[in-house]
This record gives structure tokens, sequence and C-alpha cells, in this order.
């Protein structure tokens, strides 16, 4: 038997003394050991703030995002290693498809996202504002990465997903990590992680192990660190209300277990398609990873007119699932996680039956396959039903982590609404409908108590993700009982590891500071046409302004005749009494296409290979014919290019600032052009 060791200070380091005895969820064996008895926990943070967090924070989002597409595309060379050892967490191959590969796709999502930053350590947030009538002083908001480390102690059910799901969005945040995993199922992250460190991929210091307690690892955390939790409630109440934690503020965000729940809409019949989809849903969630996840169906409300349909049609649908040992075909349901759990659902499942009955499913055999029930911890699934939801509120309050729905009827769906909210709040609810309206009124209803939610029909019914996957690029949390955190999420995720600062200034200090171009800020005029300059050699500020160009009712009909826009405005026998306009106007895209005309630089081959298009244009004041425009071209921002493959360009997207002034030096129009520029080498 093994040790399972902790990846600290840049070393393997295994705990003192023989540890926590790690089983096989199928064959009850021993299979490792694990502690953190005799790990400073207090240097392990250290190190990672000394180390770890410089090297990260010298990278740019690019850089960041590119490493962890590497990270990925290393881990999946790996796959079948990884497989085998999920298996003895009692996950099927499905079930491990979910957390491995799931996991591993979280990596490729946040290195894709790297693309909606620019490629520097830090960005801008939001919109700058103007604070003054001259312009010569505005504010903005900058995200800074924190100098401290993120700690993550993550629940056993998904010993790999709950790990790069994580650290995916801290790491191109700029912020180190320390993962501490549930020690029953640790021994799995472990051998990802020894994959990881051997890469060499990441910086040292960026990733740290912790297979064991947790000891006193809060007790050392700084105001510049970020604490995550998955798991129980319970636990996740008592580790957020640390007196250090709390002394220090330091940010705590909890993806806790919660009664999820799904709506059948009354709508539904068993004729239509939507029926099938929510006995599917339902069957999935209950059976998918043995019911162990926090985002599984707990809770299913369906019209007391089709309680008893639903009751068959579920019972049908669970009795086609085989249990038993992972490792054969045939199994699509495999084992909890290990005999303690076991024991823990049915404990729970006992609370729920003082107020319910069970219609499915035995507490006490299971029906297995190339399995033995008195060594593996595998458990039948169980409906329960429960056809006083209002009364007996035990289904509102107690979880079992495991294989266990309730069913129970609701009159309207205004019951629905009210029974959905009895949660105290989920991570994610569901609504099986092919009415608008009632997905609607559910929605509206019920949504503040849940941190996402589905609305599956037909429809979608192909292509959606269902109920319990989290997807990276959308939140995964919720309010109330399920932690009042959110995870992920796209750049809202990345930017829960950033300190966001107001910054006051001169747009020229912001300009400097932000590396990104503001209006009001002084321009440089090159020697050349700025579309002459390779992506090198362009720097922010490179300005041109250009020459006027009258504006005539001519050009204005000639572009109605070839747009094809015949917009009364743009029409001289227009009666413009009543309208926001004094007579013809000129066209909006007519004024912006005349601009490009200005600014660039024609007939001549340049490094500009494309306009790649254009951001936040507004037109601002109306051009009459007579008017004369002129252009402030200004370089606002570079954004580098990998190449795709050798053959390709060397390129980088460079914004442009345009601004289209009158004759009155008023601003007529305002916009971002992109244009594609190629490197010098």
């Amino acid at each position: 038997m093994s040790k399972l060791e902790n990846y600290i200070l840049g070393k393997w380091i295994p705990g003192d003394g023989e540890g926590q005895s790690l089983f096989n969820a199928v064959t009850g064996e021993q299979v490792a050991s694990a502690t953190t008895k005799g790990i400073d926990m207090a240097a392990a943070l250290q190190y990672a703030r000394t180390v770890g967090n410089p090297a990260l924070r010298k990278m740019t989002f690019h850089e960041r995002g590119l490493m962890l597409r590497a990270l990925a595309l290393h881990l999946r060379n790996h796959l079948d290693s990884f497989y085998q050892l999920s298996y003895q967490t009692g996950a099927t191959k499905a079930d491990s498809w979910v957390d491995i590969e799931g996991g591993i796709g979280n990596l490729f999502a946040y290195a894709s996202l790297r693309r909606k930053f620019p490629d520097q350590p830090y960005c801008l947030d939001g919109e700058y504002h103007s604070l003054g009538k001259a312009n010569t002083f505005m504010g903005h908001h900058l995200l800074l990465p924190k100098e401290g480390v993120a700690v993550h102690i993550n629940a056993f059910n998904f010993p790999v997903w709950g790990m790069l799901e994580k650290i995916a969005v801290n790491l191109l945040a700029g912020v180190p990590a320390i993962v501490k995993p549930a020690t029953i199922t640790s021994f799995l992250t472990e051998a990802v992680v020894k994959e990881i460190a051997s890469s060499g991929i990441l910086p040292n210091g960026a990733l740290q192990l912790l297979c064991g307690s947790a000891g006193d690892l809060l007790n050392h955390v700084n105001e510049q660190d970020v604490i995550t939790f998955t798991g129980s409630a319970g636990t996740g109440q008592m580790l957020k209300s640390n007196p250090h934690i709390l002394a220090s503020n330091v940010p705590f965000t909890m993806e806790a277990d919660s009664l999820n729940c799904i709506v059948l809409g009354e709508d539904v019949t068993p004729d239509m398609p939507e029926w099938d989809i929510f006995i599917k849903e339902v069957r999935r969630e209950m059976t998918t990873k043995s019911g162990q996840k926090c985002t599984a169906i707990r809770r299913i409300f369906v019209p007391q007119n089709k309680l008893e349909d639903v009751h068959l049609s579920l019972g049908k649908a669970l009795a086609q699932t085989t249990i038993g040992n992972p490792l054969n075909e045939k199994v699509r349901m495999g084992s909890l996680a290990g005999e303690a759990q076991r024991q823990e659902v049915k404990a729970q499942v006992q609370k729920l039956l003082a107020s319910s009955q069970l219609i499915y499913g035995s507490l006490d055999s299971v029906e297995l396959i190339d399995a033995d029930n008195t060594k593996g911890a595998f458990m039948s699934p169980l409906l329960l039903l429960n056809e006083q939801p209002f009364n007996n509120t035990a289904v509102h309050e107690v979880e079992a982590f495991g294989p266990v729905s309730t069913l129970m009827p609701y009159q309207s769906i205004d019951d629905a609404v009210a029974l959905a909210k009895l949660g105290k709040g989920s991570l994610v609810s569901t609504i099986v409908t092919a009415s608008q309206d009632l997905a609607t009124k559910y929605v509206l209803g019920a949504g503040t108590w849940h941190g996402r939610m589905l609305i599956l029909n037909n429809d979608c019914a192909r292509e959606n993700t269902g109920h319990g996957s989290p997807l990276p690029l959308l939140v995964h949390g919720g309010p109330g009982r399920a932690g009042g955190g959110e995870e992920m999420g796209g750049m809202r995720g990345v930017k829960h590891y950033m300190q966001r600062l107001a910054i006051q200034g001169s747009p020229d200090m912001i300009t400097a500071v932000s590396h990104v171009y503001q209006p009001g800020a002084k321009g440089r005029t090159p020697a050349v046409h700025p579309f002459q300059l390779y992506f090198e050699e362009l720097q922010v500020g490179d300005q041109l302004v250009t020459g006027k160009r009258l504006i005539t009712a001519e050009d204005i009909d000639r572009f109605a005749n070839l747009s094809g826009d015949h917009f009364y405005a743009h029409l001289k026998d227009t009666d413009f009494t009543g309208t926001m306009f004094e007579k013809q106007v000129a066209h909006g895209y007519l004024i912006m296409s005349i601009a490009a005309g200005l600014f660039v630089d024609s007939y001549r081959k340049n490094p500009v290979l494309l306009n790649y298009g254009i951001d936040e244009l507004r037109f601002t004041k109306p051009v009459y014919p007579g008017a004369e425009i002129h252009v402030r071209f200004t370089c606002k921002e570079k954004t580098a290019q990998e190449k795709k493959t050798e053959e390709d360009i060397p390129k980088g997207i460079v914004k442009w600032y345009v601004e289209i002034f009158d004759e009155t030096d008023e601003p007529v129009g305002v916009a971002t052009i992109l244009t594609m520029v190629k490197k010098k080498y």
C-alpha cells in the first residue's frame, strides 16, 4: 500500500505517520493512505505568494492562456491512467468522462478566453468616465492580479474536474493555487498533479497539493488570498466563520450541495416529446456519479394529475439502470465513493422517510453485475414520494447525497415556484415545458433562488448539456443554502482573483498606466502614415489627423441609391416638420465610409492585411449637406496573435479610435476600428 504525497514547496513530500486509509469503492480494498501531518502550511502559502505569484503576474493573459492550453494537451496524453484510477472511486466510464475530460475541457475553455483580454498582465474594466468639462480629468477601473494565493478546498465527487475547473480560472488571472481535495478520492487528484508537475508547463509555485487534512492552513491566509470551498453547506459555514478569515476579510466563495429541483410543466402530456425528455433527465441526474453531484436533482415537482403517470414512467426508466463494477461494459451506475458515504446517505434517507414513502428501490438490497455488495459501496436508486410537500418540509431541508430523489405534486405554476423556493437557495433548477408562458413565469418567479436555470424542451433537447452540467463560461453557484458564491462564469470568474482598482487622472496618465489610448490624451504623429507601420512598430497613441471632406446632397442621394437605404430622413423632398432633423441628413454609414476614405492609406500595399470589424460605432450629431468632416485616427490598443501553423502570417489585431468631427470641431461620430496588421518578424 502506498502513501500519497503532498506537492509542497516544489517537492513531493509524504506526511508524517500512517494517515487516513483510502479504499477502492468497488472492491473495498485499501489502495493508499494520506496525511498532511508535519506539513508547514504557513510556508506553503508563503511559497505560493513569493515564488508562484510573481512568476504568474509577469505573464500576460495570452501567455497564461497558452499555458493552460499546453497543460490541457499534455493531460490528454495520459487519459488511460486517469481512467484506471477513476474506476476505483466507483465511477463508470461515463462518470469519469465528466470528471476527467470535463476538467480538461475547462482548461481549454479558459485558454480560449485569453482572447477576451489584452496581451498584458492586467486590464481595464468597463468604460471610462470623464470627470471634468474640459476632459482633462477622468476615471477608470483597472484589474490587477491579487498578490496572494487561491486556496481551493474541494469535494470528493469530482477529484479532477473540481481541481481543474478552479485552477483554470485563477491561473488565467495570474494567481497561484493550493488545492486541498477531499481525502477519500485524493489518490486520483494526486495522479493528475504529478503529471502537471512533471510537465514543467506551470511556473514553480503556481500549483501545490495537499492530500489529507487542511490542518491550520486557513489560519495563515492573508488579505490578498482567496478561498473557495465546494462541499456540504454545514462544513462550508464552519470554514467561512474562521476568526482569522473574518478578521482579515479574506474573500470566501462557497459552492455548496443544494436541494436542486426539476419541474414538469402543466402543459406536458405523456404523448409529447417533453415527457420522455423529463423522464430521461431525472434518471440521468439520479444515476450519474451515483447521484453524488452538487447539482443532482433532489426534488421532482409534477402536476397533481400526472403524479401516478410520472411515478410509473420513472420506475420503468430506473429499472433499466444496471449497477455494479464500473469496469464491466454492461454497468451504467457504479458505487458510491466509499462505505462511510453509503452509511451517510442511508441515514439521511431515514430522515426523509419520516414524512415520505419509498416507491422505488431498496435501502437494504441491490442487484449487481460483477460486484459484491458486502465489499463495495453500492446502493440502489431510491425514489421517494411526498404527497404533501407544503406540510412535510424535511424534503426541503435534508439532502441524501446519493442516488436519491423525491417526487412531489403541485397544483399550479405558482405552487411550483413556491415549492422551488422552499429549498432556500439552489445551484440549479430545470423546467421541462413547451410553453413559453409557463417558462417565463417560472424563471421570473423562482430565479432569485437559483444560480442557474435550464428551460428544457424538444427544441434544445439534442444539444442541451443537461441539468447537472455547469459550463465554464456561465456562473456556477447559487444563493442561500447553495453558498451565495459564484465560480467560473467566464470573465466574471477571472475577475474574482483580481483587485478592481479605481484610477483617476489625466487622459495621458490613464493611457500610460493602462496601455490603452483614452479619449483626450495627446497623440503622437509618426513620420509615416500609421498604416505603413508593422505591428511591432506601432505604438499606442500614434495618431493621424486627416484633411477635410465636403458632404453634398449628391453624396447622400448616390449613397441612398447604392445602398438601397431610402429612409425618409435621407430624402430631399421630405417634410421635416415634427422630425428630429432640419433637412436632408447624411446616412451614418455614409459618414463612416467617407471617414474611412480619409484615414485609409490608399493604393499602396502596406502591412495592414484586412479590416477586422467595427466596435462601438455611434453617430452623435446630424450631418447636413454643406458640412465638412475630418477624422482623428489614433492607435488605441494592440493584441498579438499566435501563429496557427508554420505557414501562417505573423500578425496582430490593432484597435483604432476613430473620431469624426464637422467644421465646428464638434464630434459627429465615434468608433473603434479593428485591423489585422502584419508583424515585421
